[in-house]
């Protein structure tokens, strides 16, 4: 059966994600066998299980608020920190509470 419609959440993967989750399923979820596969530690491939996840989440946030979501993608991609995120996405929160009550 071939997927006829890639899923939004899919689709937003690099190519190396995929090949991530691909590793990660033929080892049936075994995170100590990837991490040989990989040669890197086990906490290493856990850190980049825990990215891959928030990449995947991140797609659904998309659809709520497409600022934050672009925020929250530049820090798991860590093109910023996670407190400067933390802070823009605090700040632009305040802005748009503040803006509504204006309204």
């Amino acid at each position: 059966m071939l997927i006829s419609v890639v899923p939004e959440w899919m689709a937003e993967l690099e190519e190396e994600d995929m090949a991530f989750i691909r590793r990660f399923l033929l080892a049936s979820g075994s995170l100590k066998e990837v991490a040989g596969e990989y040669g890197v530690s086990y906490p290493t491939v856990r850190l980049r299980l825990d990215r891959l996840i928030q990449k995947i989440r991140l797609t659904d946030d998309r659809a709520a608020d497409p600022y934050v979501a672009l925020i929250k993608r530049l820090a798991v991609n860590e093109k910023i920190d996670f407190d400067a995120a933390k802070l823009l996405i605090s700040e632009y929160r305040k802005t748009k509470e503040g803006a509504q009550w204006s309204q």
